[in-house]
């Protein structure tokens, strides 16, 4: 009886609170609805944001949305992968000053892991696709050795590792850490957080139903990453370690570097509150991000948003005038992040609107209706558009063969093969550039399969350092060092 009254009461709280904001329909078919249905729906209705926050994101995007207006857009400027000799100095002051933050405790990781493993054909999250050429390591384990990897390199304290998940896939990504033993992580130094969601609306401000006891929620964008951050405490655990730099990257990239010392020092020597890494465009259409100065201020462009004229520009000497893309890999002052979210209800980053089509119950006739053509609005943030609210932003070129090949699609582009692919190029460079002879075939491929464990080393120069006795590769091997 004790639950049924609770259920009830909260029916009546929640009845009271969309009524408030005319969206009391979805508790239309409350009545018929079993008990463990009513709790489902009441439980969508505590993930969302406040009837404060609802009531203006129809007001503003959904009623009455007018399209941002473009500024002057201009290349932005960025560090380059290799310093000349006036940065040189610079850099090696730049990685003392990371190695020593690091050493301090003051970073943490922190990753967007709320995908599902969907467009590759794979029933779980993302994270725990299997991804490394000889060991088939999924995604998580290469960054959590990665993490320790780093530990081990510069003598730190244990870094706290935030991960992002899903409603969807919270406890399983959970319990793949949980089932093996966090990859030699220390359980209490990786914190688990859920992304928040938003209700899709219909052309007329009413949130959709996607079953009579469930609310059409999706994702409330990456951008959402920081107010989950705020919600779940995670910002407090962060300011209570000590933590004042988050390096953030997504799941989906296993070439990446998840604390770059260099990146950090750079960060944190120029007093940025926000730092981006870029790489050159494969292409005037490449379908990243671009970094530009819009009316002055370093953005972020998408490329379906990016002016044909402008991503075609050509500079005096030929090259593309707009080719930087951005890689979703960043450097955040803790103490931004808690600028921006202070209050929820003014949050501080512009929320993106795209017309989609969302199967809904017909309040009618309690039907589901599968749309042909798109019928709803759904809304989310991008992290990038916290940049241009940033504090001496900066840029630092990265080399797309050294630190990004995601894992996106099936086949393809940005494919499980190209990652692997790219993974083995990269490896059989690094052994290369250590004395090592790599067989090659004709085309130029590695003609071996080749890993390297982050727990052995996190880059060339580290492998060169390590690697005591150089192995003897064979055409057609699988090597492993680890």
């Amino acid at each position: 009886m004790g639950q049924v009254a609770d259920v009830n009461r909260m029916y009546q709280h929640w009845q009271d609170k969309l009524a408030s904001i005319q969206q009391q329909h979805v508790l239309k078919f409350w009545p018929e609805l079993t008990q463990a249905q009513r709790a489902d729906l009441l439980s969508d209705l505590q993930q969302l944001p406040s009837p404060a926050v609802i009531r203006e994101l129809v007001h503003n995007y959904v009623l009455h949305y007018e399209l941002p207006k473009a500024g002057r857009l201009e290349p932005a400027p960025f560090y380059p992968a290799q310093p000349d000799m006036n940065l040189a100095g610079q850099y090696a002051d730049a990685l003392r000053l990371g190695v020593r933050l690091i050493q301090q405790g003051k970073v943490a990781a922190l990753t967007v892991a709320g995908g599902a493993g969907t467009r590759l054909g794979f029933p779980g999250p993302k994270g725990v696709f299997p991804i490394s050429p000889v060991k088939n390591k999924p995604l998580f384990q290469v960054f959590a050795e990665t993490i320790r990897g780093t530990e081990l390199r510069y003598g730190s304290p244990p870094i706290l590792w935030f991960v992002m998940t899903s409603p969807q896939n919270d406890l399983e990504t959970r319990q793949f850490f949980a089932r093996h033993g966090y990859f030699g992580l220390q359980s209490s130094q990786v914190r688990f957080f859920t992304q928040g969601v938003m209700p899709a609306f219909s052309q007329d401000g009413q949130m959709l139903l996607a079953e009579k006891h469930h609310l059409a929620l999706s994702p409330d964008g990456h951008g959402g990453t920081l107010l989950a951050l705020r919600r779940t405490g995670c910002l407090e655990q962060m300011a209570q370690a000590g933590v004042e730099h988050i390096s953030y990257f997504q799941v989906d990239n296993p070439l990446v570097r998840c604390i770059d010392p260099l990146f950090i020092g750079l960060h944190a020597a120029k007093n940025s509150q926000m730092s981006s890494k870029m790489l050159f465009k494969a292409d005037d259409f490449e379908r990243v991000g671009n970094f530009v100065l819009a009316d002055g201020k370093m953005s972020v462009v998408e490329y379906s948003d990016l002016p044909k004229d402008l991503a075609v520009a050509k500079n005096p000497d030929g090259t593309r005038k707009f080719n930087a893309g951005s890689i979703a890999i960043h450097v955040l002052s803790r103490q931004f992040v808690e600028e921006l979210t202070a209050d929820e209800a003014r949050f501080k980053l512009p929320w993106h609107r795209a017309v989609k089509k969302v199967a809904h119950i017909d309040l009618n006739s309690g039907e589901l209706v599968e749309p042909a053509e798109p019928n709803a609005i759904k809304l989310e943030t991008f992290i990038f558009d916290a940049i241009p609210m940033a504090r001496n932003p900066l840029i630092l070129q990265t080399l797309r063969e050294e630190e990004f090949s995601p894992v996106k699609n099936a086949t393809g582009v940005d494919s499980v093969e190209t990652s692997r692919r790219d993974q083995i190029r990269r490896f059989a460079r690094w052994l290369e550039q250590a004395g090592v002879h790599v067989p090659r075939k004709t085309d130029g491929e590695p003609d071996a399969t080749i890993e390297i464990s982050p727990l052995f080393a996190l880059d060339a120069e580290q492998l060169r350092e390590r690697l005591k006795q150089p192995p003897v590769i064979e055409p057609g091997m699988q090597v492993y060092i680890g």
